[in-house]
């Protein structure tokens, strides 16, 4: 008789245990899914500044600037750096700064450290990839 109530007890215990479970399930789903337009996991104007790689045309004899923490990549063309202050561009590819004047080789990827005016110069129309905050002048 003893084994029969724990039994029931147990049955009892494991059925209030499930019940639970599913009703938090169905309470959780209830609110707005992560990443819809209502609940975004990250606002699109940051993926598009800070996430995704931007194709930016820069025609000859302009010059591109970016803030600190933007990386460039200089597909197509040619283009020079643009330094600031004696402290040049971090070609991240080759392990040195690219100092004022210095040509910037092809599919590179440049680090800019600093909110500075660093940027590039394009000597002909060219491709550039941009990662993060910049300006054409």
């Amino acid at each position: 008789m003893k084994y029969r109530s724990y039994l029931v007890l147990v049955l009892a215990a494991a059925i209030l245990l499930a019940g639970g479970f599913l009703a938090g399930r169905s309470a959780s789903a209830a609110g707005t899914t992560p990443g819809t337009d209502a609940d975004p996991l990250v606002s699109k104007s940051y993926v598009d500044q800070y996430v995704q790689w931007l194709p930016i045309m820069v025609k000859a004899g302009q010059t591109l600037t970016a803030e600190g923490g933007t990386e460039l990549v200089l597909r197509s063309g040619k283009a020079t750096a643009v330094e600031s202050g004696g402290a040049g561009l971090a070609d991240v590819t080759s392990a040195k700064d690219l100092l004022r004047g210095v040509n910037v080789p092809l599919n590179h990827l440049l680090l800019v450290p600093r909110t500075d005016g660093r940027g590039l110069k394009a000597v002909v129309d060219s491709w550039v990839l941009v990662r993060g905050a910049y300006a054409i002048q």
